[in-house]
């Protein structure tokens, strides 16, 4: 009898082991790319429509018909987000070459933090939306920062990231998307 539980412990013991081994695996050793890469159901359908207020204006709403004709990139972001702050480089410097609109996203962020971070770390957005209670990020399926959406002329997303952009997913990604949808170089 006294064996038998021996082996019943020995038994459960390896098998804690190995799926203690494939945990560290899947977090140590994996390929990580494929981890930041959820698939969204808004790529190929229209942007959510809203109606949000403007960071720098709050008595004006901008409605996102307004944002039609010409591609944007939606990025969200909010002072609390260390991620946030990892990509904007990458971010400013996209914006600054001006070869796609940068609309800003702040996200569930108080008015004073979100400017108080854009004049500390710089402004690089052609425009600053805000959804202080977060209920429009709902509709884009928002459940993090950063998360950042490619979205054509026509208002259909193309594409969609969660986490910072860094200069691997600038090149590997984003800049082929912007190609895919004829945003000139």
């Amino acid at each position: 009898m006294a064996g038998n539980r021996h082996l019943a412990s020995a038994v459960i013991a390896a098998v804690f082991l190995g799926l203690v081994g494939l945990l560290l695996y899947g977090v140590l050793v994996s390929d990580r790319s494929d981890r930041d890469v959820l698939p969204s159901p808004l790529i190929g359908k229209p942007a959510p429509e809203f109606s949000l207020p403007v960071l720098h204006e709050p008595g004006r709403l901008v409605d996102s018909r307004e944002l039609l004709g010409q591609p944007y990139l939606l990025n969200v972001w909010g002072s609390w987000c260390p991620g946030c702050r990892v990509e904007h480089p990458v971010i400013t410097r996209l914006a600054e070459t001006k070869r796609i609109r940068v609309v800003g996203y702040n996200w569930k962020d108080e008015h004073a933090d979100a400017m108080r971070w854009l004049e500390q770390f710089g402004n690089p957005y052609w425009l600053v939306l805000v959804d202080y209670d977060g209920r429009k990020a709902i509709d884009w399926g928002i459940y993090g920062a950063p998360e950042t959406f490619l979205v054509d002329a026509q208002g259909i997303v193309r594409w969609k990231h969660v986490g910072p952009i860094d200069e691997a997913v600038l090149e590997r990604d984003l800049l082929p998307a912007l190609d895919a949808i004829g945003v000139p170089r």
